[in-house]
């Protein structure tokens, strides 16, 4: 059984339509990429199963069963947690205390009396960021300010992790340690939800991969089998008649390769 299962996922913003008919599926202990053009949805998408946007039809189901009627604190306790393409963090608060808030707050709706200290200090282990516990987290730059927010997300201790954007402002290395942490988590069996515009990362490490564009799939496939896909190339990167023309037009590499701009 899925983890998470959208079905027929609508959502509209006046006349227009953010989401048509979406369905889309996460298995435990693998990583699903979610990937379109700007404007696709994805983030709408994101918002909708964690609660933060209703839909106007459609239906989630998280491990089963329905979350009609469940808000984002609810969600979260059911073990779903999310990172935000724009960042999230306390800038006030110290790089540990940002954690540490999530680690305290999970303690409390948990009641497993676990150590929130220890788990803080294991998640900023995890993402490499021990060395700046004392920092402001406002100080921080951008690709370890998202490294941040993926360990307050991973304090909750979710069964799913979404993530939106999570290598932006990372550096090659740092995008491929990330990736392999990931992989790591999902391996755990934690189910992780991937939007993420760096396609060499999103190849490498994702079993599936969904496309939207214009608010409904486009397919659904294997990385092998979403980068040999005409009409993937086509959301992506438009098509004109003249293959010269088109070279001019698009100097990009080839879509495992390609990066494009953030979600709207």
């Amino acid at each position: 059984m899925a983890l998470l299962q959208v079905v027929e996922a609508e959502v509209r913003f006046g006349g227009v339509h953010a989401l048509r008919g979406v369905d889309l599926s996460v298995d435990p202990g693998m990583v699903t990429g979610l990937i379109g053009p700007n404007g696709a949805g994805k983030t709408t998408l994101f918002n909708t199963i964690c609660g933060l946007q209703s839909l106007n039809g459609g239906r989630i189901s998280f491990d089963g069963n329905s979350m009609d009627g469940l808000g984002p604190h609810k969600r979260a306790r059911l073990g779903i947690a999310r990172t935000f393409q724009r960042l999230e963090v306390f800038g006030s608060l110290s790089v540990r205390e940002n954690v540490l808030a999530a680690a305290e707050i999970r303690r409390r709706w948990s009641r497993d009396k676990s150590d929130a200290a220890a788990n803080a200090d294991e998640m900023l282990a995890l993402v490499g960021l021990t060395a700046l516990a004392d920092r402001s987290a406002d100080t921080l730059p951008t690709g370890q300010a998202r490294l941040l927010e993926l360990a307050r997300a991973l304090a909750t201790k979710p069964r799913l992790l979404l993530l939106d954007e999570p290598s932006s402002g990372l550096s090659d290395t740092e995008g491929d340690e990330l990736g392999d942490l990931l992989v790591r988590l999902a391996e755990g069996g934690m189910g992780v939800l991937l939007v993420e515009h760096d396609m060499a990362l999103v190849m490498r490490i994702c079993a599936v991969l969904n496309v939207l564009d214009f608010g409904a799939v486009l397919t659904v496939g294997t990385p092998e089998q979403i980068r040999a896909d005409e009409r993937v190339r086509a959301a992506y990167l438009g098509t004109v008649d003249d293959p010269e023309e088109e070279a001019v037009a698009h100097p990009v590499e080839p879509l495992a390769m390609t990066g494009v701009g953030a979600d709207g």
